[in-house]
């Protein structure tokens, strides 16, 4: 394994580093031993998360050793015991590494590349209840119920007692070492199923001893979950990995929207709670619960649900606005204040319990704890908690009230009631990341593939960012096509803009674009569009449409479909994940040249999904997304944007509101071209069909590794000219078509047994083996793995004999790649095998 030394600090690394490698470990190493805070953006493919690991924990490594305590000889001196507290001591007084991604599934990428280090901080990955819990009951149940149930069965008493809890001390005693190799979350239920402590207290207690801490964003941004972890904040290093969304997470988690629906759900569940606890005391003296709090509650909630319906709303489109101090005035008047509403928090509490203990109660009074239940109030709890926190929320004026008058549904429609939403919306990200500065956070690290642009994202989390990089690509120029298109194939400009868009002209030709797109490009396409407004627009036109200068009769749709099997991105959350099988099924099917993934910019489809090799060949921008100018959300951030630069002293940098709105834009076109080129051997290109392309300001707020390559075209033919000679001629290429795995394939992407060094293949370079071997030399490429699973034959045996497989100049590629799939150990080896490889070819 590699070291190098960057900054005086000794980094090991399992491959041989590239130049932008080097460059942004420089960054990471830089902003810790300064003390600063770092804004790092790099291409996703150029192993980001691995040098961030590598960089970080060398630098914490360098000041004293990991919380590393190996306990396996009990029989350890006395001397020794003291050694180990004394340097147990040590590391505990240096800075925590907290870690956080957006998802547990982005975190699990992570561990996996800590595996691949030489790195063994202590560690732990920190779950809900929903993921850890494996008591039978408790684990069926979910959210603030779960909760309670925990709680319950944790708590000593003769009857029920929760044995998974009860094994949790003894089981940390006898295993100190636990979190010293790389654990994730599975792991842990794992460790819980075959021992018997819980997961869930088995990594609250882990935390309090770990060099690094992993967990999801909301576990930091929230305030209450942030209290209840037991870290020492003081000089620590806060890492946010995939952070381009940060800012709107930070203001959406400080934000409310109190719908009419809600509240209803609300007063419905008070009446309840005064039903039951009256039934309680009359059918078994039960006067634990007194009806007259719930009583209380009750008459709040409908003297709200009334003022709300009585606000004067002059503009249904403008709603009602105030500043955010209003909410205090506006709820003083139902005499809801500090003081009661601390009261009113006490009350909801104990009515979801209530409401909790009822839903599990059988009829012959029996507790049942396999039945969920969702209690609304809660949510009235938590909107109560943010509005009177801290005696008063001291950056009110950071926030809008607003009251919008929405389309009614359900009950209110029948009714003719008009449905509002009260909501209180957090204009200022920066309050969430100020918190960590006061807690004395060292450094606060933010990393994504797509920051860009930076400064309107340094501007919104109100934090000085001394340190930044907006790093190259590790791929070649060959390896992407990158160009705006600002006209079809009629001549006729391509503007998606407001004035333009629904034009049938505008529509007709970017489905002929379309069309010959799809002919050219091989495998997946994805095409964004700016909403799903356009995007529903353009395809119902395209399926009843032709082509206006020919006399094929068939339609626009029916001519991409011809080239392209078509998946279209579904409003509905839910029906995503059969989208997404169907695209990754209609890739394989054999009677087309692959399939077209119809998306929209901000979608799922554009958020961290990985369209790599095959899946995506080529994304097709349609124009730019910018967010609905008369949204209110947006009208009033603009506004409050532009309010807060008139109050700043002439000459300071600020972020205006046409500022944020374009840049907000910029953004989410760079997370929707991020879907493509994934890794440094993957290649493909990016179709900007928009003629706003061709400006200088727009190029320059597209990701910095994207804008050497961008080139403006001046006649669509020679778009398609250029793109058919950039897919057959590129000096790296994978198959051209997907093949489905057969059982030799399966064999190989399976891990080589736990105690062989653990190859890892992907289903790419295993097609690409395919195409490029003849069935003779594949098989006998398979036989070697098999040999090496069953040990049959030494690695150093294989690696020869693969190399030699790998040796014919068309080869090459296979060659270098292999490498990756090498244990780092066995590396140096593999070198001299590929050094002998081009001696012979005389490179």
């Amino acid at each position: 394994m590699p070291t190098y030394k960057i900054r005086g600090i000794d980094v090991d690394f399992p491959y041989e580093a590239y130049d932008c490698q080097i460059t942004y470990m420089e960054k990471v190493i830089q902003s810790l031993q300064n003390r600063c805070n770092a804004l790092l953006e790099s291409p996703t493919g150029t192993g980001k998360t691995l040098c961030l690991l590598c960089a970080t924990l060398a630098w914490r490594k360098s000041l004293g050793g990991f919380s590393v305590r190996k306990s396996g000889i009990r029989d350890r001196i006395a001397s020794s015991q003291q050694s180990d507290e004394s340097s147990q001591s040590e590391s505990s007084t240096l800075p925590n590494i907290v870690y956080a991604s957006r998802t547990h599934s982005q975190i699990r990428q992570v561990v996996k590349e800590l595996k691949r280090t030489n790195y063994r901080p202590k560690m732990v990955v920190l779950g809900s209840r929903e993921q850890l819990c494996i008591h039978e009951e408790v684990s069926l149940l979910r959210g603030k119920t779960q909760t309670n149930a925990c709680h319950a069965l944790c708590k000593k008493r003769k009857k029920r007692y929760c044995g998974h809890f009860s094994r949790v001390a003894e089981f940390m005693k006898t295993n100190p070492s636990l979190g010293e190799e790389p654990i994730d979350i599975e792991d842990l239920v794992n460790i819980g199923r075959s021992s018997g402590p819980c997961p869930y207290y088995v990594s609250r207690e882990l935390h309090k001893t770990v060099d690094i801490l992993f967990a999801p964003y909301n576990y930091l941004i929230d305030r209450g979950y942030r209290k209840s972890l037991n870290i020492q904040w003081t000089n620590s290093i806060l890492i946010f990995d995939e952070a381009h969304n940060l800012e709107s997470l930070c203001a959406d988690a400080a934000s409310f929207d109190l719908s009419s629906g809600l509240l209803t759900a609300c007063i419905s569940e008070a009446k309840s709670c005064i039903d039951l606890s009256i039934a309680r005391r009359e059918n078994s003296s039960d006067k634990s619960c007194n009806p007259d709090n719930f009583a209380i509650l009750r008459a709040l909630l409908l003297k709200l649900e009334k003022k709300i319906a009585e606000v004067s709303i002059d503009s249904k489109e403008l709603g009602f606005t105030k500043p955010g101090p209003y909410i205090y005035e506006f709820l003083a008047d139902l005499n809801i204040t500090q003081k009661t509403a601390n009261m009113l928090i006490d009350i909801i509490e104990e009515a979801t319990v209530l409401l909790e203990e009822d839903a599990n109660t059988t009829e012959d009074g029996k507790t049942n704890k396999s039945k969920s239940t969702v209690c609304r109030l809660e949510s009235m709890g938590d909107i109560l908690q943010m509005i009177f926190r801290n005696d008063g929320n001291p950056h009110a004026q950071y926030y809008r009230v607003h009251v919008q008058e929405v389309q009614g549904g359900g009950i209110d429609s029948l009714k003719g009631k008009a449905s509002r939403t009260l909501s209180w919306w957090c204009f200022n990200p920066g309050i969430a990341m100020e918190q960590f500065s006061k807690l004395g956070v060292g450094s606060i690290i933010l990393t994504s593939g797509t920051l860009s642009p930076m400064d309107s994202f340094a501007e919104e989390l109100k934090l000085d960012f001394p340190v930044r990089l907006e790093n190259p690509h590790v791929i070649s120029d060959n390896q992407i096509w990158a160009g705006v298109v600002p006209m079809g194939p009629s001549g006729y400009t391509f503007n998606s803009s407001y004035r333009t868009r629904d034009s049938i002209e505008y529509k007709q030709e970017l489905g002929n674009a379309i069309v010959n797109f799809a002919r050219v490009v091989p495998d997946g396409l994805l095409v964004f569009f700016p909403s799903y407004y356009l995007l529903e627009q353009c395809i119902g036109s395209w399926k009843t449409s032709g082509h206006s200068n020919s006399m094929d009769s068939s339609t626009i749709w029916e001519r991409i479909c011809k080239y392209k099997l078509p998946v279209v991105e579904p409003r509905q959350s839910s029906l995503f994940p059969t989208a997404i099988e169907d695209y990754m099924t209609k890739l394989k099917d054999k009677s087309a040249s692959g399939a077209v993934f119809f998306a929209v910019c901000r979608g799922k489809v554009s958020e961290g999904l990985d369209f790599a090799d095959h899946a995506g060949r080529a994304v097709l921008i349609t124009g730019i997304p910018f967010a609905t100018r008369t949204d209110p959300k947006v009208r009033l951030k603009r506004e409050f944007l532009d309010q807060q630069m008139n109050l700043q002293s002439t000459g300071s940098k600020v972020l205006t509101g046409e500022d944020w709105y374009t840049q907000q834009a910029s953004r989410a076109v760079n997370q929707a071209v991020g879907r493509v080129i994934r890794h440094r051997h993957d290649f493909g290109a990016i179709i900007f069909c928009d003629e706003r392309f061709t400006y200088s300001n727009r190029q320059s707020q597209v990701s910095r590794w994207i804008q050497p390559h961008i080139k403006c075209h001046s006649k669509f033919g020679e778009v398609v000219f250029s793109l058919t000679r950039f897919f057959r001629d590129g000096r790296i290429r994978g198959p051209t078509k997907l093949e489905l795995m057969q059982s030799d394939d399966k064999e190989i992407v399976k891990r080589i047994g736990s105690s062989q060094p653990q190859l890892h293949f992907e289903k790419l370079f295993t097609s690409l083996v395919r195409e490029k071997l003849t069935d003779t030399e594949y098989h006998e490429f398979v036989g070697y793995m098999k040999s090496l699973k069953s040990k049959a034959m030494k690695i150093g045996q294989v690696l020869q004999s693969i190399a030699r497989l790998f040796s014919l100049p068309d080869r090459i590629p296979l060659l270098h790649r292999f490498k990756d799939y090498v244990p780092a150990k066995y590396h140096s080896l593999y070198d001299q095998y590929l050094k002998r490889n081009h001696e012979v070819a005389g490179l």
